[in-house]
């Protein structure tokens, strides 16, 4: 009777020190999950106050033409056709949109005057918030 007792106190400790370390592992997970919205968050909200900031509002609206194309008809564009929206914005490839001999070269200037002091961290963060307006 003791070997039965003395097994199955070795067993259930077993499987309960497996359980735990199961349990810690789901808990890191969902903290990693946890930390990736929020730094998701942080940069999404970034982008959208440097949208606002550097008045490319002005020009582009989310759902409507104004100026220049709206923010989804860019996003939608720079997706189907693989471009590099970071590159265009810090001015190293040409524009794919709105190819307008006249609007490139109004574009050209306001992104030389607003974004070309903004960091590569600032310009992914623009384009992040432009990419999730069509989602």
């Amino acid at each position: 009777m003791k070997k039965y007792l003395l097994s199955f106190a070795l067993i259930a400790l077993f499987f309960s020190s497996c359980g735990g370390e199961k349990k810690k592992e789901v808990e890191t997970t969902e903290e990693k999950s946890e930390v990736v919205k929020e730094e998701s968050t942080d940069v999404l909200a970034m982008g959208e106050k440097l949208f606002n900031e550097k008045t490319c509002a002005t020009c582009h609206q989310l759902d409507a033409k104004v100026i220049g194309p709206s923010v989804k008809d860019i996003a939608t564009v720079y997706n189907e056709k693989n471009g590099n929206m970071v590159k265009f914005l810090q001015g190293t490839s040409e524009a794919i949109v709105d190819t307008d001999p006249g609007q490139v070269a109004i574009m050209k200037a306001n992104l030389d005057g607003f974004v070309k002091d903004l960091s590569e961290e600032e310009v992914k963060a623009i384009v992040t918030y432009m990419q999730n307006s069509i989602k």
